[in-house]
């Protein structure tokens, strides 16, 4: 049933706690009405024109002069819908009002809309009071806000006004649930592109990641004219450590390793797992020698860090990339430094280069 309004006094809100806690102190247990309302994305005043639509649909039914659609917790409430008719002299605007007290609703139960100062400030300007409200319930019985009408008079429903009034919130519900599934999908396919990206062992960028960082680097270095290096390093003798201590060893040994490879970096540079023990490093903006100092200092962190499972080194091919040789330049001569470097005895750094007549060792075809 709808219900009229009864004069209480409201209860008291906690406003500006990072934590809502009890009388005694005590942190208050977690509303399922926040969780849920999380779930539908409503959790702010976000104006949201589908909800004034609503709004305006429920004061037609209704035939009153206002009406709000409201969702609420213990702590927070939120007036998503908005409508009054143009004789009410003003629109309604966003208020933090707390329009009720939230110790009267029970799921299950009909919900009653108090007159508090705060509603009777929200409305005073086109001398109207809070007459009526109608419960959203969630398909648990939980409430979860509510269709408030307002008007001059006490409003006197027909049972088929009341009727649609409850149609109508069983439809707001319905299309809540739409929306959290609708949220659901994008979360979920959100995670599953973050996936496809990150190399599950180390959660850093995999192969794939890189590739299209690159390609985005590369156009930026086209445009802006900066240097971009790249890093290709390979822990040495890594299969050493698979063999004495097991391959669970091994996958521990290559989460340390990137995590000290990417303390190591800027923010802004590009740390990949590109295969088995090796990684990469992208360097924006970032010359040859500069490249050279940034895989000197990683090699000797690496170098004087007590991993789990014994002493690591590791070797890395250092390139620059030649505007005119692009991509697929950059990573040979990379690897062709890295090549270099484990060739003439591993822990160091080398530059590669595809012209053994380049001197500069850039990434020239």
């Amino acid at each position: 049933m709808v219900a009229t309004t009864q004069i209480r006094q409201p209860q008291e809100r906690r406003d500006g706690a990072p934590v809502p806690t009890n009388h005694d102190g005590t942190p208050m247990p977690i509303d399922p009405r926040a969780t849920l309302l999380a779930q539908y994305g409503l959790s702010d005043d976000t104006p949201d024109p589908a909800f004034d639509e609503l709004a305006c649909l429920a004061g037609h039914i209704g035939e009153c002069a206002a009406a709000l659609i409201c969702f609420f917790t213990a702590e927070d409430q939120w007036i998503k819908g908005r409508w009054a008719r143009r004789s009410a002299g003003c629109r309604l605007h966003p208020a933090p009002a707390r329009l009720y007290d939230i110790s009267l609703h029970r799921p299950g139960e009909p919900l009653t809309a108090l007159a508090t100062e705060q509603a009777e400030r929200l409305f005073a300007p086109m001398k109207l009071k809070l007459q009526a409200a109608l419960p959203l319930c969630a398909p648990d019985g939980e409430v979860l806000g509510a269709i408030l009408l307002a008007d001059r008079q006490p409003l006197k429903l027909h049972p088929r006004q009341s009727r649609a009034l409850k149609l109508l919130a069983a439809q707001i519900v319905e299309q809540l649930e739409l929306r959290r599934t609708l949220l659901g999908l994008s979360q979920a396919n959100g995670w599953l592109a973050q996936q496809a990206v990150t190399d599950f062992l180390t959660a850093t960028p995999n192969r794939r990641a890189l590739d299209k960082r690159l390609d985005m680097e590369i156009a930026r270095a086209g445009r802006t004219g900066d240097p971009l290096c790249l890093l290709l390093l390979d822990i040495d003798h890594f299969k050493a450590v698979n063999d004495e201590f097991g391959h669970q060893a091994g996958d521990t040994t290559l989460q340390e390793v990137a995590r000290i490879l990417q303390a190591g970096l800027r923010p802004y540079d590009f740390l990949a797992r590109y295969g088995g023990e090796e990684f990469a490093v992208l360097l924006p903006a970032t010359n040859l020698a500069d490249a050279l100092v940034v895989a000197e200092r990683l090699r000797a962190t690496i170098a004087g860090t007590g991993f789990t499972y014994g002493r690591l080194t590791i070797s890395l091919g250092v390139s620059r990339l030649d505007p005119a040789s692009g991509a697929q330049a950059l990573m040979m001569a990379a690897d062709n430094g890295l090549y270099r470097a484990k060739a003439a005895g591993r822990n160091r750094v080398l530059v590669g280069k595809l012209n053994p007549d380049d001197p500069s060792g850039s990434a020239r075809l």
